[in-house]
């Protein structure tokens, strides 16, 4: 990946915005005994900036404070506000092709579970950063692997929000499948139902007809709802319902989409093989066309 190429991301140049003002980059710092660290009650965001143009700015945000309110933290700050804290860190860190990471965590005034007397922070950094797989990969695929862990039930967990602590079985999963020589796993849910990839939703074509797991228990994504609306825009019929493992034997076609991941084709699932071809090419250059801003 691109991102393998990049210098520590606590020790560049640049500036971060930091509770309402710039400080240097290597100056945005926090105390390790804070309870976004500790008890995970942190969530974030994840951005595209394409010719220097941030994509769905808003909706973004307003998931952001969505994720927030879910995890009883008020951000001190306007929708206004932090839009506006990401278009100034896009201008100040000359961001062409890259990527926004606005985040919100509770500070240090208390070290235990209950937390309602924490500050709330909020910070926003911008930096370049690329296609998140090689060329090569956006063209013929990547590799997956199904992985042992899943994602849990909507009354165990905030599954709809952006929350950091819902990413630790994807890093455990993503983690296991590389250690096996995979890009990237596919996990079930709760009923064993297929969910998403560790950070990106799934699509399968079956017949000409594009099938997409119900987000009743993941993060419906942004980029997720976009690729939908432009595949009924092809005249593609899109099905959102339970698809099961048994469907992957079935399927011609896997794209996974995702703000770093825009729509990367999947080329294998084990010993399930895929060929990218009309569909999800032609998404990809509907998308691509969208964000660059040439429709």
């Amino acid at each position: 990946m691109a991102a393998d190429l990049l210098p520590p991301f606590d020790d560049r140049d640049g500036v971060i915005w930091f509770d309402g003002t710039f400080v240097p980059w290597r100056d945005a710092k926090i105390h390790v005994l804070n309870h976004g660290l500790h008890y995970a009650s942190c969530v974030f965001e994840g951005v595209r900036v394409y010719n220097g143009a941030i994509f769905k700015l808003k909706e973004h945000t307003q998931r952001l404070f969505a994720s927030a309110r879910a995890l009883d933290m008020v951000i001190p700050f306007s929708e206004d506000d932090m839009n506006q804290a990401q278009i100034e860190a896009v201008k100040q860190q000359n961001i062409h092709y890259g990527y926004i990471r606005p985040v919100v965590w509770r500070g240090s005034e208390m070290m235990a579970i209950a937390a309602q007397n924490t500050r709330v922070h909020c910070a926003v950094a911008a930096w370049e950063s690329k296609t998140y797989y090689a060329k090569e990969l956006v063209e013929t695929g990547i590799t997956m692997t199904l992985s042992r862990w899943r994602r849990p039930a909507p009354d165990t967990a905030p599954v709809g929000t952006k929350a950091a602590g819902l990413y630790m079985i994807c890093t455990l999963s993503k983690h296991e499948a590389q250690t096996a020589g995979f890009h990237d796993a596919l996990m079930l849910d709760y009923r064993g139902q297929i969910a998403e990839a560790t950070g990106a939703n799934i699509f399968m074509i079956q017949d000409g007809v594009i099938h997409t797991p119900k987000p009743d228990c993941f993060l419906d994504g942004i980029t997720r709802q976009t690729v939908i609306d432009l595949a009924k825009k092809r005249g593609y019929t899109v099905v959102e319902r339970a698809i099961f493992p048994d469907e992957l034997s079935k399927t011609s076609e896997i794209f996974l989409t995702g703000t770093a991941y825009e729509i990367t084709p999947v080329a294998s699932i084990d010993h399930h093989r895929y060929t990218p071809s009309a569909i999800t090419q032609t998404l990809q250059q509907d998308y691509s066309d969208l964000v660059w801003g040439r429709s």
